[in-house]
């Protein structure tokens, strides 16, 4: 077993294993190949460079993430950033350089205690500072949420508006990444969008993960702020260098259509624009793709609106299908537009399991999963 092992090691480094020779030849140990792991299940859409905001720069999104941090430290004296290994740039770089640009006490590491850095957040933010902190994976986000739920949430509500902790975003990297399995791969959303009181977002590039964040540093209420970490380095595209805002609370159309309007955010919206096209080229269907973005409070109005036109709607989101968001969509979109629905609404969501490893390609709502939901409704 030792031999064998070794025998691994040094063909992982690109070494021979030789040996004896026998008839001539030299010996060597002959290894199955590792297997390859598989492309992404969606593929990266770039937005067109925008003009308003002056000077742009090729990003990716944790690139966009730390440009929105240094923007927001840089106009608020105020302003800090706090969470595990954030001072020495984070788990995916997004703090990276900060620290030594603005100093210690602005960004600075915390102990490995979800609890405590929202808890502390929270008092950073009542004291009238502005609190940015990162909990290292939002599968990690559990242990804070009694400070979240029952403290953040409910603050100024319980002070009748006396004070507040308004000036709290908590960042955390969110959602399937290839190879997170059961504690690095989860999309807690739904969990949050039951508390009102503070507001949820989820962008889908780097253009839209920058604005989206200042506008949530900015807001005066508490926000969660949860980045897609499978675009930390997949999505690239022109970013402002400047601070610019996109406000929350409002969807994105991204595509209009007249046969079905589908609903996303986050990575999925990448998977959606792609069935798009396929149901466009392959069965004549024209679609309507609409971003969320913040998933509460959500923006019924615009997707309301597009339901009216096209009668369908499917939703598609990688968390459980039971009691997901999609559920509340569904709900509110039937109380709406009952009497406009030509097909029931449908969900195209992951299975009511714990996240898996080796079978996650089975487990993602991939453009495959979606066009077939979307054929189905258009033969109802």
């Amino acid at each position: 077993m030792a031999a064998a092992g070794l025998a691994r090691a040094l063909r992982g480094a690109g070494a021979v294993a030789a040996g004896p020779r026998v008839r001539g030849r030299p010996w060597s140990l002959s290894l199955p190949a590792a297997p390859r792991r598989p492309a992404a299940h969606f593929a990266f859409q770039p937005d067109p460079a925008p003009s308003a905001y002056g000077q742009t720069q090729k990003m990716n999104l944790f690139q966009s993430i730390t440009s929105a941090l240094d923007n927001a430290l840089a106009k608020d004296p105020t302003a800090v950033i706090f969470g595990e290994d954030v001072a020495f740039g984070g788990v995916f770089r997004c703090t990276v350089g900060l620290r030594d640009k603005y100093g210690k006490d602005r960004v600075f590491n915390t102990p490995l205690c979800e609890q405590g850095i929202v808890g502390f957040g929270i008092g950073v933010a009542v004291a009238g500072a502005t609190a940015i902190a990162e909990i290292q994976f939002a599968d990690y986000i559990f242990p804070a949420f009694d400070q979240i739920v029952n403290e953040a949430a409910k603050y100024r509500y319980r002070s009748g508006d006396l004070f507040n902790c308004g000036s709290l975003t908590i960042r955390a990297p969110w959602g399937c990444v290839g190879h997170g399995a059961l504690y690095h791969s989860q999309s807690p959303e739904a969990f949050f969008a039951h508390c009102p009181g503070i507001k949820v977002v989820i962008p889908r590039s780097p253009l839209q993960a920058k604005g989206l964040l200042l506008s949530c540093i900015e807001d005066k209420n508490p926000c969660i702020f949860f980045e897609p970490k499978i675009l930390y380095r997949a999505a690239v595209e022109q970013v402002p260098v400047e601070p610019y805002n996109i406000p929350l609370s409002q969807a994105e159309v991204l595509q209009q259509g007249s046969d079905v309007t589908m609903v996303a955010w986050g990575t999925q919206v990448h998977v959606i624009k792609e069935v798009a096209a396929m149901a466009q080229e392959k069965l004549g269907v024209s679609c309507e793709v609409i971003d969320l973005r913040t998933i509460l409070p959500w923006d019924t109005e615009t997707v309301c609106k597009s339901v009216v036109k096209t009668g369908r709607l499917l939703i598609s989101h990688e968390a459980p299908l039971t009691g997901g968001f999609a559920s509340e969509i569904s709900s509110t979109v039937q109380e709406e537009c009952f009497l406009n629905l030509e097909a029931p609404i449908s969900r195209v969501c992951g299975y009511d399991t714990p996240f898996p490893h080796i079978f996650e390609p089975f487990y993602i709502p991939d453009k495959w999963k979606c066009y077939d939901a979307l054929r189905k409704m258009i033969n109802y």
